[in-house]
């Protein structure tokens, strides 16, 4: 008897996918984004046009340890920039018109767990920002002479810390947006609200003191900072770090607590 329940008991538990059936969704999800034109073309050519802007009199002058205000200050901004972008607002719309058509709705009753859906969101974002990130700093030093960080190893680590805690807040958002609309209303509200204290249309220091601590507070003039003191070869303030990690454990709690599949 013992046997017999034993194996009803193992037969009743419901099998979760595995890693191949994980990929399968990436695939699927990376063909979506695929074919949404304005998420491909708007993330890589609006920082190229920034770089247009912005660095032929940034890349003049030297400023500290060899490096340009195009290296410490506009390449920094552009990187966070365009994964506050994808993460932020591109990828939350994403689920959320799933939740609309009721795509999330028919996952539901399979065994996909939120946090695979979720997770394969990240890791398609995650690849499309680093095409845009590599395509914006291929194209500023062929055209503009940008240099390379004198921590290459900080820079990449602080981009990544800055890229998981851009996906954590558009997570929050993917999880409880009801629509389409309003996950681009939300995303672009913090997109902008982000930039604005991150340095995105100007310098901080030109912002009120408690606004501009606020903003260096914040993951997206954090991890401006960070890169730029990885870009310059200095150490890069605990805080900043201590703002991405706690962005990136908050925003993955709440959007796994909050999350909803219609």
């Amino acid at each position: 008897m013992t046997t017999i329940a034993h194996t009803r008991s193992r037969a009743a538990r419901p099998h979760r996918p595995g890693l191949r059936a994980w990929m399968r969704l990436c695939v699927c999800e990376a063909k979506m984004t695929a074919r949404d034109t304005a998420g491909l073309v708007v993330p890589f050519a609006l920082p190229i046009l920034i770089l247009i802007m912005s660095a032929s009199g940034a890349s003049s002058d030297i400023v500290f340890a060899g490096r340009t205000a195009l290296d410490l200050v506009v390449l920094p901004l552009v990187c966070v920039m365009i994964s506050t972008m994808i993460g932020v607002l591109n990828m939350p719309s994403f689920l959320a018109s799933y939740r609309r058509s009721g795509v999330l709705k028919r996952l539901a009753t399979t065994p996909l767990s939120p946090f695979m859906v979720l997770a394969a969101q990240v890791v398609v974002s995650f690849v499309q920002a680093a095409l845009g990130i590599g395509i914006a700093y291929v194209f500023a030093v062929t055209v503009f002479g940008a240099n390379p960080p004198h921590r290459i190893a900080a820079a990449v680590g602080v981009l990544l810390a800055t890229m998981l805690a851009m996906y954590a807040i558009g997570m929050v958002v993917a999880a409880v947006a009801p629509t389409p609309n309003s996950a681009v209303a939300i995303g672009l509200v913090g997109f902008l609200g982000l930039g604005a204290l991150g340095g995105m249309f100007g310098p901080r220091d030109a912002l009120p003191d408690w606004v501009a601590r606020i903003g260096d507070a914040l993951p997206f003039g954090a991890g401006v900072d960070a890169l730029g003191a990885a870009w310059a070869g200095q150490q890069i303030d605990a805080a900043n770090l201590v703002s991405l990690t706690v962005t990136i454990v908050v925003g993955a709690a709440v959007s796994a607590l909050f999350f909803r599949w219609e």
